[in-house]
Parts: structure tokens; C-alpha cells; sequence
């Protein structure tokens, strides 16, 4: 068997996210009690109790879900289980360096709580919008957005899913556009997302300027533990400038597609998604239909009891 953890990014969030694990397992308390206590404010409060509203926000939102992984790993890694390969969408690529060592707990959750803020802070003026597209190659996607930015309307492909499903970025009249161009090309949905900036594009370049300020007073771990990169579904190397990669990935695609691509060939069977939602697990599904793949999503203490089940 080889495993592989995948970990979610912003929108897998909701008011309660761990609670169970919490109240069950040590292990998962004390991780909510140091991570309060490195960033000085009651994580499990924003994550048990919300409101809504307040882990909604960016810097917050990225903060619980970050969390929330790293306690169900904890008790993951109190039972001997570990991956092969480990990966993330967005603000998961964070834990997957976590988790394998390329930077401490400390460093990681103060790098993903100022990476939150200047995301949700330094946003460009004007309306902008996120779409998920569905049923429509994603170069054909590509196509349509370039022609629209010709046209001077900013729109661009920001998450690359799995080959069916890929999030286009902009300006909210080029993402209308968009939509009718898509739709004419017999998408089967077309639906739009609550998110609060085009992130992954390059109209987040303020915050990527800001943040990477932040990148250079941390030192980065080299090992051989496989982590697969989002801008490009490579593993990270020995030689990589992480630092570089960090900044960038904030104004890059994410090419979560070719980081599932990358974990059959490398010979996973079974895929772990650690975190709140099922979003992860579920492209896996989609895009590896047919094959023989165990999927799990661990996110509570049923679903974590499950998958520790099938491990024994």
C-alpha cells in the first residue's frame, strides 16, 4: 500500500471543524492549544463557534483549516500511519511542508496567518470573480480566457482541479463573458464561487511583494520527503529556492491536476484527504474513476475511525 495525504485549501472551512476530534483524542487538543498559543488568539474557538462571518475571512479561514489538518495528524502519526507522498490545495501545500519537515509548526502557521492577511488585504480595486467550469477541456478554457484578455477584460485560469473541472479568475464583466463562451461549448456547470479576491492570478502581486518579506526570515528544512509543488505538480528538490516558489504560488496557478497525475505514476492506491470537506477526495475520484484507488476523507472522528479501521 502507498499512501498519500492530500489537504485541503479555502472554502473546505465550516463552524464546528474539528470539534469531535478535539473532545476525543489528546493528541488533537494539544495541537489547537499550541497553535493558539504561537499566534495568540483561541483558534478553537474560531474554529468550534465561528461566527461564520469571522472564519469566513481570509487570514482567519486559512488559519482553521491549517489547523484542523494538522490536529487529525497528529493522531494519524500517534498511531504510526505516515504517507509516501504528501500535497495540498492552495494554503494545504503549508501543511504537506509541515508535515514533512520542510518547516516547523511555529514558522508554518505564522507564515500562513500573514500570508492570509495580505491576501485578504492587499486586494486590487474593482469587481472580481471566481467560476468553477465543469465539463470543458481545460485548454479549450485557456483559449477562451486569452481571447476575452484581448478583448481587455481580465480573466484567467487560477485552479486547474482535475482535466473536467477547472476555476477561471477576473474582472466580473470578463467573467460573464466567459460564461456565455462556456456555455456555448456545451459546459455541463458553470457555477460561481464565494470567494473575496481573484487569487492565483497576478493581480494579487501586492501581496505576493508583501509576503515575500515574510518568506526571507525563515529558514527552510532539506530532506527527502516528497511533497508535490502547485505551481507546476513536480516535487519539491533539494536545490529548489522554496522561498521563491512560496511567493509565487500565491500569484500562480494551482495545478492540483497534475499533482494527482504525479501520485498514480509515482504508484498510490490510497489517498487520505486530512481536513475539513471533501473537495480533494472528490476530484481524485473523478479524474481516477475506474482504477483501483482506496479514497478516504478524514474530517471527523467517524470518518478518522474508518480509515484507521481500514489501515488494520
Amino acid at each position: 500500500m502507498k499512501i498519500a495525504f492530500l489537504f485541503p485549501g479555502q472554502g473546505a472551512q465550516m463552524v464546528g471543524m474539528g470539534k469531535d476530534i478535539y473532545d476525543e483524542y489528546e493528541e488533537a487538543k494539544n495541537v489547537y492549544e499550541h497553535v493558539s498559543s504561537i499566534l495568540g488568539t483561541d483558534v478553537k474557538k474560531l474554529c468550534f463557534q465561528g461566527p461564520e462571518e469571522e472564519l469566513n475571512k481570509t487570514q482567519n479561514t486559512q488559519i482553521g483549516i491549517a489547523v484542523t489538518s494538522l490536529a487529525i495528524l497528529e493522531v494519524l502519526k500517534s498511531k504510526g500511519i505516515k504517507a509516501d507522498i504528501s500535497t495540498g490545495l492552495s494554503l494545504g501545500e503549508y501543511v504537506a511542508l509541515m508535515y514533512s519537515g520542510y518547516i516547523n509548526i511555529e514558522q508554518g502557521m505564522k507564515l500562513l496567518e500573514k500570508r492570509g492577511y495580505y491576501m485578504a488585504n492587499f486586494l486590487p480595486e474593482g469587481n472580481f470573480e471566481m467560476v468553477a467550469v465543469m465539463g470543458v477541456d481545460s485548454c479549450i478554457i485557456e483559449q477562451v480566457c486569452e481571447k476575452i484578455r484581448l478583448n481587455g477584460k481580465f480573466v484567467v485560469p487560477a485552479n486547474y482541479n482535475y482535466s473536467a473541472q477547472t476555476v477561471i479568475s477576473g474582472e466580473a464583466e470578463g467573467i460573464e463573458e466567459a460564461i456565455v463562451e462556456l456555455n456555448k461549448l456545451n459546459a455541463k456547470r458553470v457555477i460561481k464561487l464565494k470567494t473575496s479576491g481573484p487569487f492565483h492570478t497576478e493581480k494579487l502581486n501586492k501581496a505576493r511583494e508583501l509576503f515575500s518579506k515574510e518568506l526571507e526570515k525563515v529558514n527552510f528544512n532539506i530532506n527527502e520527503n516528497k511533497v508535490i509543488r502547485n505551481i507546476d505538480g513536480n516535487f519539491y528538490k533539494n536545490d529548489d529556492n522554496i522561498k521563491e516558489i512560496l511567493s509565487n504560488h500565491i500569484v500562480s496557478s494551482v495545478r492540483f491536476d497534475k499533482a494527482i497525475k504525479k501520485m498514480k505514476e509515482q504508484g498510490i492506491d490510497t489517498f487520505v484527504e486530512i481536513g475539513p470537506g471533501k473537495a480533494l477526495s472528490g476530484f481524485v475520484k473523478k479524474e481516477l474513476k475506474g482504477e483501483d484507488i482506496n479514497v478516504f476523507s478524514v474530517n471527523d472522528v467517524k470518518s478518522l475511525e474508518e480509515f484507521l479501521e481500514f489501515i488494520n
